[in-house]
């Protein structure tokens, strides 16, 4: 077989489902619901809304978040049909191998690992940064060296929070996924309370006044904020990750993906108009927008436990995506493309292997390298993944066998699927010259890796 047959090669939906079998499905749809706005819903909805509409949108915030929600919800529900008929895990590599063939399968699970990885290194970085302002609030302190990168010049050396919060987290994933997702829920009920909590005492002091002008950058300025803002909306597509261990995967993945950007949307769209009516929008370029708006109205309490709501925002940010990379790992792993240990499922039914790798990977990240601008890439993994996520339904629907697999379908077919990858694209083109250069270096290792390692060692290739 030539290398262009080889790497063009599609993977086997059956051979999947037996291997995945091992997995317990005990996911319903409001677990993963529950997911999904753990993902979403972090600190980016007590922040973001302030600083979008102190530079780019004005009030019109509450627009761009529309905008971007009707821009995320083509592509979320080109990813609730994937699950519905591919109840398989490793989201959408596993879905491009099947589809497109082996390599843009790997280089779709490549662009997820970027995705996951770096967001989770990030978020630890500010978790730890939070845990530390709400200790030093009684009178507590970390000695310095253990309170930031390896930055010898500056006084830091590893940032030891980060670590414990990752490995925490880990562990809590790997003693089983009952248990976790139990804890998930409870986080996220909570979170969701104290935002609530803030709708409910900010309205109070809404002035209509300060909706006016509504849109003082123009139109131009809301589209802008809305090609900033779509990035609030990431983390939906970790849900499909778990499609292996969903009990009635059919029904529950579009639930589950679907429910998720509707409620995030009502949230994000109700704390913007809030908080723009709270106060100006000109004082809201802050690093902590709806704590300094209540601040503003003498509401300190409430704006304290605020900052416990932005720690159960991380926290649950945290644990839906690293369990969704263990099962990233696990399924690339699982196909022989990377050191096939890490596709092993211990008797917890958990890939014990992936998730001890990811941690390490992680924790090596958040603790000791400063991450900068390297943040920004986890927008470019996503959009790629969301790409060859929205092209691929016309690959789905055009082979005969998984077409009659009856589960969810994109209406409007192929014209969402279409101009679900033309937005995702059209986003991609929005981002600095500075991320496409650093993804480039990370897409040229990867497919050395494959090359040079995956090709060599594939189940599939095994198989011809």
């Amino acid at each position: 077989m030539g290398i262009r047959q080889r790497i063009f090669q599609k993977e086997n939906l059956d051979r999947y489902l037996k291997a995945d079998g091992h997995f317990e499905r005990t996911l319903s749809a409001v677990d993963l619901i529950a997911l999904g706005i753990g993902a979403v819903i972090g600190t980016g909805i007590f922040i973001l809304p302030g600083t979008v509409a102190a530079t780019t949108a004005g009030p019109g915030i509450i627009l761009s978040f529309v905008i971007a929600a009707v821009v995320c919800a083509v592509a979320a529900m080109c990813y609730a049909e994937f699950p519905s008929v591919l109840p398989v895990a490793g989201s959408a590599y596993s879905y491009g191998n099947i589809v497109y063939g082996e390599l843009v399968g790997w280089i779709t699970g490549w662009a997820l690992v970027l995705e996951y990885v770096l967001a989770v290194a990030t978020v630890s970085v500010g978790w730890a940064a939070y845990f530390n302002s709400f200790i030093a609030g009684f009178g507590l302190r970390l000695p310095k060296a253990i309170t930031g990168s390896f930055d010898p010049a500056h006084g830091t050396y590893i940032n030891l929070v980060a670590i414990i919060i990752v490995c925490l987290i880990a562990w809590i994933i790997d003693e089983g996924l009952k248990t976790s997702i139990r804890l998930n829920n409870i986080i996220v009920v909570l979170k969701l309370a104290i935002i609530i909590m803030f709708l409910l005492v900010g309205s109070f002091y809404v002035k209509p006044s300060n909706w006016t002008p509504f849109a003082p950058f123009g139109v131009h300025g809301i589209f802008k904020g809305a090609a900033v803002v779509f990035f609030a909306y990431l983390g939906f597509d970790a849900v499909s990750s778990s499609a292996a261990e969903v009990k009635n995967a059919k029904r529950n993945m579009p639930i589950g993906i679907i429910g998720t950007l509707v409620i995030c949307t009502i949230f994000y769209i109700m704390v913007a108009a809030v908080l723009t009516g709270m106060t100006s929008y000109k004082l809201l370029n802050v690093d902590d927008a709806v704590t300094f708006a209540l601040q503003l109205v003498h509401q300190n309490f409430i704006a304290g436990i605020v900052s416990i709501g932005a720690l159960a925002g991380m926290f649950t940010m945290m644990v839906t995506t690293i369990y969704s990379s263990s099962r990233l790992l696990y399924s690339i792993g699982r196909d022989g493309l990377l050191p096939s240990f890490l596709g092993k499922i211990d008797k917890n039914h958990t890939p014990k292997h992936a998730m001890v790798t990811v941690t390490i990977v992680i924790s090596i990240l958040g603790g000791l390298i400063p991450l900068g601008q390297l943040a920004n890439l986890v927008n470019i993994g996503t959009l790629i993944a969301f790409t060859f996520v929205s092209f691929g339904i016309i690959l789905l629907r055009r082979n005969p066998k998984l077409n009659q697999i009856k589960g969810f379908r994109v209406p409007f077919y192929p014209y969402l699927p279409i101009i679900s990858g033309l937005l995702c694209i059209f986003m991609m083109t929005q981002l600095s010259l500075e991320t496409w250069a650093t993804s480039l270096i990370w897409f040229v290792l990867g497919l050395i890796i494959y090359f040079s390692y995956g090709i060599r060692h594939s189940k599939m290739n095994q198989q011809k």
